[in-house]
């Protein structure tokens, strides 16, 4: 499952160039010329990562990396903010809004590939590793094996999609939409009461050995991995 990467820019030849390069670094590249379609995709489609201009008509980076931040679904959605403004006082603004690196302009493609892939493993342990975890629970990528506590846990081929798209991404809401468009696919229609189906078979499956749940349902938002208690 290539990581998912929206580019946020008015500058067409910029976003020419770098959307030929991540994709070449084996990215899976969306655009947007303006921070309200960016909200808007990122409301619609799976997104793991933001590289977001600061400066862009209508709306500024910094005040998109702001409204992302406040809402549940995206409070870690990981976000690189691209600028040419290089005084130190700018890179401690856009980090303080919430914002998990800042790239001064002009830059290098290596340089940007390489830091998206820095932060990308720290939010979806399964690029680097061949083993996630969430609490007691454990997937074997490699083996295709999942465990809690030790003990065996059966899922289908869905339940197993799901459980590890939510496990790479710790503490995110997805809306019933935008786990369908992560683990269908947003070519294939499927209704979203077929994502509660799957989540209470999920449910079942972590829980037969009478473990607290650790998927949360946020009304009229979605679902995500959370430890209990938290």
């Amino acid at each position: 499952m290539k990581p998912v990467i929206l580019l946020v820019d008015d500058e067409t030849d910029l976003v020419t160039l770098l959307r030929y390069n991540l994709e070449r670094a084996g990215l899976e590249v969306l655009t947007a010329p303006d921070g309200e379609e960016a909200l808007l995709i990122v409301s619609e489609r799976r997104v793991d990562l933001v590289l977001l201009d600061w400066m862009m008509p209508h709306m500024s980076g910094i005040e998109v990396c702001r409204q992302l931040r406040r809402k549940p679904a995206t409070r870690n959605l990981p976000i690189i903010i691209l600028t040419a403004r290089a005084e130190e006082t700018d890179r401690i603004r856009g980090l303080d809004t919430g914002a998990d690196d800042y790239v001064s302009k002009p830059f290098s493609t290596d340089e940007l590939v390489a830091r998206i892939r820095a932060v990308l493993r720290r939010v979806r342990p399964a690029l680097a590793e061949e083993r996630l975890a969430f609490g007691d629970i454990e997937m074997d990528l490699a083996g295709h094996r999942v465990t809690r506590s030790g003990r065996g846990v059966q899922l289908g081929p869905t339940e197993y999609r799901l459980l590890r798209y939510l496990m790479e991404h710790p503490g995110r809401v997805f809306s019933r939409d935008q786990l369908i468009d992560a683990v269908w696919g947003h070519d294939i229609y499927v209704d979203t009461r077929t994502v509660d189906v799957h989540i209470r078979r999920l449910r079942k499956a972590l829980n037969d050995g009478g473990q607290a749940d650790v998927i949360r349902t946020v009304r009229s938002a979605g679902y995500g991995l959370e430890a209990p208690g938290s």
